[in-house]
């Protein structure tokens, strides 16, 4: 089955986009099941805050300062420590789901090669700044991620499709439901 894989600047929609292609991908019987390179910061970054003392409240919250210091962290012990989770996830997801459409829908440009090498293509959900910051607002993050951080370096790849997410979310559905039947045919 397809895999895509999604990347963007922060706050461009790539979760809610990945979250709409799985909707539109069910309304015509496919199975899809997103996957995340940054699944152990966010286990990380649980842990963290259980220790302080303030555990999260559900696996939605983002500390996007810890996230940046634990991905730089994390990469600097081994470039490989994200990709190599990965891979295990998706190798699990082949056996027990192996009609299931993969989507990842956040793949960071150290990312890159070990996704695309796992047979992902990529697609890149583009929103301009004023759109980036106003749903970066309403996401209440428990603290902003700095964009210019080199965990959110820009991916110098060609994507395979780009999605322009205007901030309508009626137009992200739309884009979502073509990008379905596309990986379908």
């Amino acid at each position: 089955m397809p895999r895509i894989a999604l990347y963007g600047r922060p706050g461009a929609g790539k979760s809610t986009f990945a979250a709409l292609l799985a909707q539109e991908l069910a309304h015509t019987g496919a199975q899809a099941l997103t996957l995340k390179v940054g699944a152990p910061l966010y286990e990380l970054q649980a842990v963290i805050h259980a220790v302080a003392g303030c555990p999260l409240l559900d696996g939605g919250e983002q500390d996007g300062r810890l996230l940046n210091s634990l991905g730089t962290h994390l990469r600097r012990i081994n470039p490989n420590a994200l990709t190599d989770v990965f891979i295990q996830r998706v190798r699990q997801a082949e056996q027990r789901r192996p009609d299931a459409v993969l989507v990842c829908d956040d793949v960071r440009a150290p990312d890159v090669a070990a996704v695309t090498g796992l047979g992902f293509v990529l697609v890149e959900v583009a929103a301009d700044a004023a759109v980036r910051r106003e749903r970066k607002a309403a996401r209440g993050d428990l603290s902003a991620g700095d964009e210019h951080h080199a965990t959110e370096a820009a991916v110098a790849a060609v994507a395979w499709r780009r999605v322009e997410n205007t901030g309508s979310l009626d137009s992200l559905r739309k884009q979502a439901a073509e990008l379905a039947a596309e990986v379908l045919r």
